[in-house]
């Protein structure tokens, strides 16, 4: 028995042997996948980068509408073709868009380093473009075209890196509040302060002051969204409203803004210095001289209040602002023609064809020889949001934005005890009273439907009007580009409607 115990136990052995010296030939086992992890630091949606201790977080929304009454979305019709109310107008234009943004995040000695990235695929319905035809791979005053009919356009709002504090490259503007354009809407086109939804080239530093305290100072791009005009007097241009004549960049726009977010809400305070830089008077060029540059400026308060006694999740948000020379803090660069209005209506005047309501609203004007005359403005917007139950919210939202040149523009456009001005001279012999200061009023409501959480259905209705300080009667209303005939027009304010019908499913 031992004899044959000894045996068992040395051919185990020996055949264990074998087994490892065999195995020892075999290629070695590949490491486990390392499978992707939840970055929890920075809040849901967070998953590390393999290999790399930065979190990424990829998002964005598939929006489909259609806007009523209007030849873009979703900016105002008081201009181009949708100011016209003609045969050539859109009675309805739509869009297809699919937003995406990429967000990263790493921790570092010095806080967080943030990189954030954000663009759009959209397709949008053509309009009229002149002699019958229709626009899809150009953008006609009044239209949206994009790109060819199987084409479309890519737009990127966002590309910006933030580090200890610093944030550089293309941001919502520091002096915007943070609801941008919508304090409780989907129009894009309201005035009464700052915009750039789509962001804007920046170099900004913010510094915690704890509390819920913070400061920021930026300089930003102003070619962009910023220069609403500087109109030489002295050159052909609409209604003698003369045509914007800009020299290079000079100064970047300075921004200052200080913040106090709290439980009940926010307050922000903001300001803004706009450079105002002209080429030259005439053709001749530099022979013949140019203005001095002038800076112009922006303040604007904001304030939003939350957890109102009406409901839960209820805000009010509201603000302010005064520009001088600054226009665009005020009637921003969605603001319809941001700033330019042209809207043809009825009129029941005996031997007028029909009515006609004018504004312009550029940083400055200037007449040869002379110095830029800046442009003042005062404004507001606001909306309050009220949520029926978790699925339902309702918004009531309005603004306003007032446009006025100093006496001595009023000169230079209306003349002296009515003989002269460009304006004058443009509108004719018919003109009452001349006077370009004017005022847009706009009045909103929406509806909100949320049935599943990131899929929401809305209606949103939004009413504008033209208060116009014209009077009389012009013949200045000839437009072969919007089809109005040469004849008398009635100078009167208008009103204009909208409705925007949107579903977007947010990712």
């Amino acid at each position: 028995m031992k004899m044959v115990k000894s045996l068992i136990l040395g051919s185990a052995a020996g055949l264990i042997a074998v087994s490892g010296a065999q195995a020892a030939d075999l290629p070695v086992k590949a490491k486990a996948v390392e499978y992707v992890k939840i970055c929890s630091l920075y809040g849901a949606g967070f998953y590390y980068i393999p290999g790399t201790d930065t979190c990424i977080k990829l998002g964005g929304y598939l929006r489909v509408e259609t806007a009523l009454g209007t030849n873009s979305v979703y900016t105002g019709n008081t201009s181009g073709l949708a100011g016209a109310n003609n045969r050539l107008s859109n009675y309805f234009t739509t869009r297809s868009r699919e937003d995406l943004n990429i967000d990263t995040r790493t921790a570092t000695e010095y806080g967080v380093v943030r990189t954030y990235f954000d663009a759009t695929f959209t397709w949008t319905s053509g309009g009229y473009a002149g002699s019958g035809t229709t626009a899809y791979d150009s953008a006609p005053a009044g239209t949206n075209g994009n790109g060819s009919v199987a084409g479309g356009s890519l737009g990127m709002y966002y590309a910006f890196i933030q580090f200890a504090g610093f944030t550089m490259g293309k941001a919502v503007s520091q002096f915007s509040a943070p609801w941008v354009n919508y304090p409780g809407n989907n129009y894009d086109g309201l005035v009464g302060g700052g915009g750039t939804v789509t962001g804007v080239n920046q170099f900004s530093y913010t510094a915690q002051f704890g509390n819920g305290v913070s400061g920021t100072l930026s300089a930003q791009e102003q070619t962009q969204y910023y220069q609403a005009g500087v109109n030489n007097l002295g050159t052909p241009g609409v209604f003698g409203y003369g045509t914007s004549d800009y020299g290079g960049t000079r100064a970047p726009d300075l921004v200052a803004m200080l913040r106090v977010d709290q439980a009940w809400g926010l307050f922000q305070a903001s300001v803004a210095a706009h450079n105002n830089h002209v080429g030259y008077y005439t053709a001749l060029g530099e022979p013949s001289g140019h203005p001095a540059d002038k800076w112009g400026w922006a303040g604007q308060l904001a304030l939003s209040i939350k957890n109102i006694p009406t409901g839960a999740g209820d805000t009010i948000n509201i603000q302010g602002v005064y520009t001088n020379g600054a226009t665009r803090y005020n009637i921003q660069d969605l603001a319809g023609a941001a700033g330019a209005s042209t809207v043809y209506g009825g009129t029941g005047l005996a031997g007028a064809y029909q009515s006609l309501g004018i504004g312009f609203a550029p940083d400055s004007v200037f007449a040869v020889g002379g110095d830029q005359q800046l442009v003042t403005t005062w404004g507001m917007r606001g909306a309050y949001t009220h949520n029926w139950d978790p699925y339902w919210n309702s918004a009531i939202y309005g603004a306003y934005a007032a446009v006025s040149y100093n006496d001595t523009a009023k000169t230079l456009m209306c003349g002296v005890a009515g003989v002269g001005g460009t304006v004058r001279t443009a509108l004719g012999a018919g003109l009452t009273s001349c006077n370009p200061d004017y005022n847009i009023a706009q009045l909103g409501l929406i509806t909100r439907w949320t049935p599943v959480k990131g899929l929401t259905f809305s209606a949103d209705f939004t009413y504008t009007n033209i208060d116009q300080k014209y009077a009389g009667t012009t013949g200045a209303g000839a437009s072969a580009a919007v089809a109005k005939p040469v004849a008398v027009y009635e100078l009167k304010d208008q009103n204009t409607y909208q409705m925007l019908l949107r579903a977007q499913r947010n990712w």
